[in-house]
């Protein structure tokens, strides 16, 4: 049976394509070369599809591909800000570029995003971990973005101990109620 789609084809065409975006007005990468762009954009795929995996394990709503996806936007914004500060123009001193504003930029979309996931039902508020998730996740993004690998993967793993053991702690603890046991209302129905 024939390929319906021939991949060496595909693969062979992709450098034509990329001159001719580039000649269409693509701006050549100056701060650090395409392979370097490509793994901090994989990393903050991998360490935001960690903390979406544990989320979505627990079948809440923002789960592996919605933590991924932020994870690689922050990484994109972090990216294009090191991009632009490598352009001739920012040398000039009338250009005044302050790298604050794109962890204030992308935190605010982030929570804008990690508000939505935050319900109140039946005076039960849920969700914020969820949210809360969803902006380290931006984080992890930024940090994989601006190349700050080792504070990536701490972050990940320390919000893997935060999401897994904690809540195993939690438990023990009777702070919380295991998963799937149903909360008291006063009334027989359920939460």
């Amino acid at each position: 049976m024939a390929d319906i789609l021939d991949l060496t084809a595909i693969w062979a065409a992709v450098p034509d394509a990329w001159d001719w975006l580039m000649r269409a007005g693509g701006v050549e990468l100056r701060s650090q070369g395409l392979g370097s762009v490509a793994l901090r954009l994989g990393l903050a795929m991998v360490f935001g599809g960690i903390l979406g995996f544990e989320r979505e394990r627990r079948d809440r709503p923002a789960g592996l591909r919605t933590h991924i996806l932020i994870a690689i936007a922050s990484a994109i914004f972090a990216l294009v800000a090191l991009e632009f500060l490598a352009l001739p123009t920012a040398e000039e001193e009338r250009l005044r570029i302050d790298p604050i504003r794109l962890i204030e930029a992308v935190t605010s979309g982030v929570a804008f995003l990690a508000a939505g996931s935050i319900i109140v039902a039946r005076g039960h508020v849920k969700g914020v971990t969820t949210g809360a998730g969803m902006w380290l996740a931006g984080a992890i993004g930024l940090a994989c973005g601006l190349g700050y690998f080792q504070i990536a993967g701490l972050g990940t793993g320390f919000a893997l101990v935060v999401l897994t053991l904690l809540r195993r702690l939690e438990t023990l603890l009777a702070v919380k109620r295991p998963r799937g046991e149903r909360r008291r209302t006063g009334t027989d129905e359920a939460p």
